[in-house]
């Protein structure tokens, strides 16, 4: 039996890979999460773009409840391991879990997998890498992430303002996630910088509310899943090589 993690990319059903959309086909079971069981999410949405069977079912996971590990979120964990662990335990097989961006990069089905494995022991976990919102935002407003020899920071704007100054200090090219509410503070932050002129920012990417363009013109309410990337500083072509 298998529970395998598949990153459907931000939003945009074309951008789902091969190997992601064949998993998903094949798959027993397909394990969407949603914030409210009546309503399809963003990853049902490019699930449903490549899958015409009727093997899905959607698990509640509090996506919206920002306070940490707060009780309910706990709690829609436990739920959902368990409705995972049953389907397992009574079918086997694979059951796939489709996940907005990639599987390993800041998405809930790490906690979904560490609860299965303690329910089912014996259950491989594997995982199918999906295309990250910055690697999307970079390709859609012409910004090179990287090159040479300059570093890369990826932080959530969850972890607060200071994250961000520290950021910004130690690291060439800065990606922040989850701006949200505190769109106003980040772009503050990047305009004391010096770093507020060259960033973008994007949110629903490739969908048809999609936002992109400068940082500067980020509103100052931003949706929960928003990205801002701030490049590096270059002056000459290859001059971090």
């Amino acid at each position: 039996m298998r529970l395998v993690g598949v990153g459907v990319g931000p939003g945009d059903p074309e951008l789902v890979t091969v190997k992601g959309v064949r998993v998903l086909q094949e798959a027993d079971l397909v394990v969407v999460p949603v914030m409210d069981p009546l309503e399809q999410g963003r990853a049902e949405a490019t699930v449903r773009a490549h899958v015409t069977h009727d093997r899905l079912t959607r698990l509640v996971f509090a996506l919206d409840d920002r306070g940490g590990a707060t009780s309910e979120r706990l709690s829609a964990w436990e739920a959902a391991a368990d409705a995972v662990a049953d389907q397992l335990r009574a079918h086997g097989g694979t059951v796939a879990f489709a996940t907005i961006g990639d599987p390993n990069v800041y998405s809930t089905f790490t906690y979904l997998a560490d609860a299965v494995r303690e329910r089912v022991p014996e259950v491989v976990v594997e995982t199918v890498p999906g295309i990250t919102a910055m690697q999307d935002l970079a390709a859609r407003s012409g910004t090179v992430l990287c090159e040479g020899t300059e570093s890369l920071a990826l932080l959530p704007m969850t972890a607060g303002v200071d994250a961000l100054e520290e950021a910004l200090t130690h690291f060439d090219s800065v990606v922040a996630y989850k701006g949200g509410r505190q769109m106003a503070a980040v772009v503050e932050v990047l305009a004391r910088h010096g770093r507020l002129e060259d960033a973008v920012y994007g949110a629903a990417l490739g969908l048809p509310d999609q936002q992109l363009g400068p940082a500067s013109d980020a509103p100052p309410n931003a949706p929960y899943l928003s990205t801002v990337l701030v490049p590096a500083r270059r002056t000459t072509r290859g001059g971090k090589l």
